[in-house]
This record gives structure tokens, sequence and C-alpha cells, in this order.
């Protein structure tokens, strides 16, 4: 049998007719294996839009939702009775494990003490305190999700500098802060087709360049009207796009020299260790976003801010008009999130629980070499700490638009549903992986078992085997 063209360069060695009827076979088996789910779906079609409670949840190239029982530590169970070993984690959400018991016991212990007073308890002060500690910027706030952290830092910047543009790399992702939504095409700003409802052009205050691009970052920053620019210190939504030895010492020094401020979102590169990607590799933010794990899962986000930004911020306060400033919620800072964001940050995001999380993703990164190399795939993995990912291309890209090229969202599914027919859960876009304090060396095993069985069956060398 001979192999069909290649049509896609992330297929390069894939036996896509082959691939396509054992897809067939994958979506049969989760079909049979999944009556409950099915159950529970047609269902939630009469009353939830597109069957899900957001949207997104139909992402994941399933024939329908897969439905959740619980979940503790690495495990997920579903209402079907399989006990899935999870390497998404809520894409970082609970990065640190599902119901850490820290977090629960914090849980349990506010859950007869008020959950949301408006008022500020002797929790919030200690996770101020804890987060100065930890990173380093000694004044902080809270939100109740990464997107609306970054969104009220970049209106404090915009508000402490009196410049109102904000500069962001191409393919970035912060949520789904408005201003963000803006690529290069062919070179040129375009408003992000896929944004739902937005009326108002980004364009005219959203400045965006190519990772790595430090000539087009000077050239954006000369024009002397960027209040920030909001990065991830590595890229991680597109696929991982690791910065080039030099970059963000030079970045920096750029964006200083033009009076911008730096604003690094950290809410997946949390993975690092326990300050941080920024910290370990020497960036001096103004200012730092941190979503999604710091409260074990608990919706919830922080914001800190250098002694410098703070000042300005609170002065631009005080000399506004008084009324509404568009900046927090009745429910940012609730007594629930605080109890569980100190319990997070001071007895699970340890430094003990980052050593064994390394030393997991390394067995994961290495194994998944292994096995690539195994099926002479031309694909490459990418590590950030207890992030790890394989990507459809021989080296890693080095900006937004290349890892956007190497996506192939039919390859990512077929891979992700058998995967999850195999009891192996990772995330439904490109091919991220995370480990968690509970993740055992079994576990990570049983994934790249799973993965190299699935590989067998799609992959053109097996049928020369």
């Amino acid at each position: 049998m001979k192999n069909s063209p290649v049509s896609h360069p992330s297929r390069t060695g894939i036996d896509w007719p082959r691939a396509q009827a054992f897809l067939a076979r994958e979506r049969a088996s989760y079909v049979a294996r999944n009556p409950q789910s099915a159950e529970l779906a047609a269902q939630a079609q009469q009353h939830l839009l597109f069957g899900v409670p957001l949207h997104w949840m139909s992402d994941w190239g399933t024939p329908f939702a897969l439905h959740v029982a619980h979940a503790s530590g690495a495990l997920v169970t579903d209402v079907d009775g399989h006990t899935l070993v999870d390497f998404c984690l809520g894409d970082t959400g609970a990065m640190f494990g599902h119901a850490p018991a820290p977090v629960a016991q914090a849980l349990v212990n506010q859950a007869t003490r008020g959950y949301t007073t408006m008022l500020a308890t002797a929790d919030a002060a200690a996770v101020g305190q804890s987060l100065s500690e930890r990173f380093g910027l000694p004044y902080w706030q809270f939100a109740m999700s990464a997107t609306d952290a970054n969104r009220y830092i970049v209106r404090w910047i915009r508000a402490a500098t009196g410049r109102k543009k904000l500069l962001v790399f191409n393919g970035c992702y912060h949520g789904t802060i408005e201003d963000v939504f803006v690529d290069l095409v062919n070179g040129q700003p375009v408003q992000r087709s896929s944004l739902m409802g937005q009326v108002h052009d980004l364009t005219k205050h959203t400045v965006v360049v190519e990772f790595n691009d430090l000539p087009a970052l000077e050239a954006a920053l000369q024009q002397g009207d960027v209040a920030c620019v909001l990065a991830e210190p590595v890229m991680t939504n597109i696929g991982m796009v690791l910065p080039e030895p030099g970059f963000w010492s030079a970045a920096q020094a750029l964006i200083r020299q033009h009076g911008a401020l730096l604003v690094m979102d950290e809410t997946h590169t949390i993975s690092t260790g326990p300050s941080g990607y920024a910290r370990a590799h020497g960036i001096q933010a103004d200012a730092l976003v941190l979503g999604k794990p710091v409260g074990g899962g608990v919706p919830c986000a922080v914001y800190g801010m250098s002694a410098s930004l703070a000042a300005r911020a609170m002065r631009a306060k005080q000399e506004a008009p008084p009324g509404h400033s568009g900046i927090g919620t009745t429910l940012t800072g609730n007594m629930l999130a605080m109890a569980a964001m100190r319990a997070a940050l001071t007895e699970v995001m340890t430094t003990s629980a980052y050593a064994h999380m390394l030393t997991q993703a390394q067995a994961l990164a290495s194994g998944l070499h292994s096995i690539l190399q195994k099926h002479r795939l031309p694909w490459c993995v990418t590590q950030v700490g207890a992030r790890t990912e394989f990507q459809f291309c021989a080296t890693p890209p080095r900006n937004g638009s290349e890892a956007d090229r190497v996506l192939d969202g039919e390859l990512e599914h077929l891979i992700h549903l058998s995967l999850l027919n195999r009891d192996i859960l990772i995330t439904p876009f490109h091919n991220m992986m995370l480990v968690c304090p509970q993740t055992t060396p079994a576990h990570v095993a049983q994934l790249l078992d799973a993965l190299d069985a699935v590989l067998s069956e799609i992959t053109a060398l097996s049928l020369s085997a």
C-alpha cells in the first residue's frame, strides 16, 4: 500500500487515510464506552448553549462532551466510571492537582464563615505578603480571572502613564481581554476575525509585533505612545515559543529606553518554578499577572506592581474625578478566594512540590523524544518546567506565525481522542501536557505507552515494520 501525498507539513510520516480509518474506530469506541456522558450531553443540549457550560468545552473533538463525576490529584473520574490520568489539569487551572488538601481544608473552614463581604480580611494581608516575597513586587491587587487581571493592569498603566497604546506579540493569549486580539497578517495588524461581537477597531490602540523580533519591537516603541508591553515570558497558547538567548535582556532595555512598562503574564509559565519564569531568568517586570492556579483551581487571580508603578497608579486615582474607576468587581477579593490563595501559596505551591513536578516533566519530555524518534516523526518537544509539549515541526518555532503554521487541528483531535479512549487526558488544543505534585512515574509511563500505541496506528513507518 502506498502512502497518501503529504497535504500538510505536520503529516510527514503519517499515513493519513489509515489515520482517518483509525479515527472512525476511535469515535465509535468513545460512543460505546461513554453512554452516561451521551445521556447527559443530550439533556444539556436542551438548555445550554452548544450543550456545555462554556462553549470552549465543545472543542475537544469528541462526538459529545465528556462529563466528569469527580477529580482528585492527578486523576479524573468520568460519569461512566473511567479513571483518567489528567495531564490537562484544567489547562493550568489545576496545575497543582485537583482539590489539593490544604485548599480543600481552607474552603471547608471558610464555608460557614462567609463567602463575600466586600471588606478586607487577615487572609488578604497574608496573601499580599506571600506574593511580594515570592515575586519581588511590593504591591498587589486581586481579580476573578487572569483576563480581569490583565484588563485591570493595562487600565492602571494607561492611567499612570497617560499613554493609550498596548503592545503585544503576534499569536499571544492573555485571556479574553479584547485589546490583545490583534494579529499580524502579511505583516499588517488585523483584528482577529474569530472575536465575537467586537465593534471597536482594536488596531487603533493595540500594536503587534513578532516575538523574538527586536528590530520590530524597537520600531514600535520609538513612536513613544506605547504604555506597556504585555507578554508571557514564553508564548504558550499557540504552541510554545521560547525566547531566544538575550531577547528579554535586550527587550527590557528597549522598553525602558522608550518610557514604556513591562507586564509579565505568568499564568501559564508559573510552571517554571515557585517564583515563575521571569524571576528565574532575571526579567525585571514592572507588573505581573497570575491567574488560574494561584487559588488551587478556585476562581481568582492577582496582579502586582513595582513601587514606582504603584505610586503612579495611586496618584492617578487620587487625581481622577470621583466615581467608579472601571477596575474591579463586587466579588473581587472575596473571602473564599482569599482563603484558597493563602493555602495554595503557603502549602501547595512549594519548592518540594515543584521538585517532584520538574522531575516527572523531564521524564515525560525524554520519553516523548524517544517515541518520536522511534516513529521517525519530525516533531520537536518543548518544555517549560512542569509544562511539556510536542509540536508538528522539527525545531521549535521562534514566533507566533511559525507556531501557527504548524498547528493541525484534525491531527490534534485524533491524538487527543485516541488518548482519551486509553484513559489519558491532555489539552484539547495543540499538544500540551502538565504534571502535578500527584503525578507518578507510572502515570507518565501510561501516557507514553498510550501515545506510542496511537502513533503505531497512524504512522507510515508501521506499515513496513
